[in-house]
């Protein structure tokens, strides 16, 4: 293929090519990065903004042609104070976490099963949420550490920092202590992603849980309400039942809004028949946390009447919001999707560019896009090929 013998070429040599015209049209960005000269050390070539899948893989990428690069990663706590480390929400509060703790679910069925083919089971056998809590967030943490390895074995300045831009070319980054560093910069990729999205409700923000926390929660959830019936909220439910647990799903409409509904309600009708409980047409109206340490959920139910139950947990999945707000780039021209806030693509025919010309978005703060760490990974090959 050509992109491979590209890259070769330009290692040798660090200056803009004649494309194939089999390579896609969008390449001035490597064009750019290839022609501008070394400069000062507080001047870069490339500077990503999130240090998620798809900021790690471009900053990475951009620093294996040649390129001086900078990747700033800041995590902002949630609303219940849970902080994590570098990697993004998919190392860190979703895919992979969440993957080892469906395995624990079923592993949990696999012992029950296992009697039917011969296994003498105890029936007294328990499982530690504790146990499976730290051995997990162990293993989230060795790959924190194995990204910082990473970008320092690609020559990739790390800065544990959060990101604004003042301009086009200058981004502001202030770390945890309040210390400020001006960066300059040829190029800027905005990779933050998204946070969880807490409905306006008394008590929601104060009391209730989200995928940014469940991972990292220590102890036992106990009887948990999981409000939503997106993938998110249908994979925590899911796993939270397989553990053990008492788990009721709160639905305002329909499970999985844009997918199949032929497969959503087969999904529906299993999780139901393995014990999960569904909430149909309900809608959360507040939160309070009772003398006890419980939370007292009011909700209307589809008949419009007030209904309450008391649960040890509650954890909202209703969607998610781009972590645009803070970078500034609206005040610099950049153009942002009126709902979303996501950044809007597609100018001068290169869909991860955006309407200032040297700044580029991937991944989920792209508008548009599939919320997938596969797709924001492979966005890169569009800006540098």
């Amino acid at each position: 293929m050509a992109a491979p013998m590209l890259i070769k070429r330009v290692r040798s040599k660090f200056k803009c090519l004649t494309f194939n015209t089999r390579i896609k049209n969008n390449s001035v960005l490597l064009c750019r990065f290839l022609t501008s000269g070394k400069e000062s050390s507080s001047r870069y070539d490339l500077v990503v903004i999130g240090g998620g899948s798809g900021g790690l893989a471009c900053a990475k990428e951009a620093s294996q042609l040649g390129r001086k690069v900078a990747v700033l990663d800041f995590v902002k706590p949630s609303t219940q104070g849970t902080r994590w480390g570098l990697g993004g929400t998919c190392v860190n509060v979703g895919c992979i976490p969440k993957k080892l703790i469906h395995q624990a679910a079923l592993l949990g069925h696999a012992i029950q099963d296992s009697r039917s083919f011969g296994w003498n089971v105890p029936p007294d056998i328990t499982h530690s949420w504790e146990k499976m809590s730290e051995n997990v967030q162990n293993y989230v943490r060795s790959l924190n550490w194995g990204h910082r390895v990473q970008l320092k074995d690609k020559n990739v300045e790390y800065l544990n920092a959060l990101g604004t831009l003042v301009d086009q070319n200058t981004i502001k980054a202030v770390d945890k202590k309040g210390e400020e560093r001006i960066l300059s910069t040829d190029n800027i990729v905005i990779a933050v992603g998204g946070r969880p999205r807490i409905p306006e409700i008394p008590g929601g923000r104060e009391y209730a849980i989200t995928s940014d926390d469940i991972f990292w929660m220590t102890k036992p959830p106990g009887k948990t309400l999981v409000v939503g019936a997106s993938y998110i909220a249908l994979e925590c439910g899911g796993f939270l039942s397989g553990l053990g647990f008492e788990t009721t799903i709160m639905v305002r409409s329909i499970l999985l809004r844009g997918f199949d509904q032929q497969m959503a309600n087969h999904i529906g009708d299993y999780m139901t028949n393995n014990g999960t409980r569904f909430l149909r047409e309900c809608v959360p109206q507040k939160i309070d946390k009772t003398n006890n340490g419980q939370y007292l959920v009011s909700y209307y139910d589809k008949n419009q009447q007030l209904q309450q139950e008391t649960f040890d947990t509650v954890l909202m999945a209703t969607g998610r919001n781009a972590e645009t707000g803070g970078l500034n780039l609206e005040n610099i021209g950049v153009n942002l999707d009126e709902s979303s806030h996501k950044v809007i693509g597609g100018y001068h025919g290169d869909s991860e560019k955006s309407s200032i010309s040297n700044i580029y978005a991937i991944g989920d703060v792209l508008h548009g896009r599939p919320e997938l760490t596969p797709v924001a990974i492979k966005s890169i090959l569009f800006i540098f090929y």
